[in-house]
């Protein structure tokens, strides 16, 4: 069932064009030429309830003006939004009730201030009752190991610890959606994993999550779904695996050859990296051969001693969503 409904979201900025010169400046002062700048056009999807979606895009391509309106802080040029049977920029009082947020480059926590008061802010500010107040807090608290952490001035804590806080704070009053902005940017390897490991788990608990990101692991880790926009416009709409067949069935072999060979040239097979003589990089199609099949031409060409077969990386599938559409970043 559908969680998030939006049908033909537009959303249109007016500015005005300036010239450079001094006689462009005092003919702006009597007349200026509006310019609209769509940054979001005709864009339509659904989410369903307890669903992971990933959306994707450059930057400046809509991702965060739509996010916008999907909290209620942006209203629509045009265009129409439902989630949880509520319109987020009419309804948003008793709306934001009902949704988190966690934005990696804005911080709700008061930085000269411990997190553990900034959640006591938080329960007055949704009225939590004490109880489920304290069941919340502890949970997310040994989730995230920061009982030793939540006590400490903002200030003081490393940027993966505040984000943990941050995380927190969006979960307190148990919303039903939770919005992500770039949650990971800027964490370690272990932070990422512990950030990711935590939206599984409220996620395994009914929780839907609507995540921006531009580090596509988040995005292999946790998505189910796709949505990619660029220049304002839905340029792809489907599962995560759909995104990943988009271009046909291919695999990437990295082969680590026992002895030299100065070229591979098989069909179906394009060499995408040469290192040496002894290391190459292959893009293989395996919509028409098995992967079976295309080791077995590879073991008759030349004997190597190593070989790993990887998926598509996900980069050069977006990448090559946006040229196909004749869209470049």
């Amino acid at each position: 069932m559908a969680i998030i409904d939006v049908n033909n979201l537009t959303k249109t900025y007016y500015t005005y064009r300036r010239g450079s010169s001094f006689t462009d400046t005092i003919k702006s002062f009597f007349h200026r030429e509006r310019v609209n700048v769509n940054a979001v056009q005709n864009v339509s999807f659904q989410v369903d309830e307890g669903q992971i979606t990933g959306i994707l895009g450059p930057n400046g391509a809509g991702k965060s003006t739509t996010i916008k309106m999907l909290t209620g802080t942006l209203y629509p040029t045009s265009g129409h939004i439902s989630v949880m049977g509520y319109t987020p920029f009419r309804d948003r009082n008793t709306y934001v009730n009902h949704i988190g947020a966690v934005f990696g480059q804005k911080s709700q926590l008061v930085w000269d201030i411990p997190p553990i008061d900034s959640f006591h802010m938080n329960k007055a500010i949704y009225a939590i009752p004490e109880k489920e107040f304290k069941n919340t807090l502890k949970e997310l608290t040994e989730l995230f190991e920061l009982e030793d952490i939540i006590e400490k001035p903002t200030r003081v804590l490393s940027l993966g610890e505040r984000m943990k806080c941050e995380f927190v704070m969006a979960m307190l009053h148990r919303p039903k959606i939770v919005f992500l902005d770039e949650p990971t940017i800027g964490l370690d390897v272990i932070a990422k994993q512990k950030i990711r490991s935590f939206i599984k788990e409220m996620n395994r608990q009914g929780v839907t999550f609507i995540l921006t990101t531009h580090d596509l692991e988040d995005v292999e880790q946790l998505a189910r779904k796709v949505i990619i926009i660029n220049h304002g416009q839905k340029v792809f709409d489907d599962t995560l695996q759909r995104l990943k067949m988009n271009l046909g069935a291919k695999k990437i072999i990295r082969l680590i050859l026992a002895e030299p060979l100065a070229e591979i040239e098989l069909e179906g097979i394009k060499v995408i990296e040469k290192n040496s003589d002894y290391e190459y990089t292959l893009e293989v199609n395996i919509e028409n051969n098995s992967i079976n099949a295309i080791i077995r031409r590879l073991s008759e060409m030349c004997e190597f001693s190593d070989i790993s077969i990887k998926e598509l990386p996900m980069e050069k599938i977006i990448t090559e969503i946006y040229e196909s559409k004749g869209l470049k970043e």
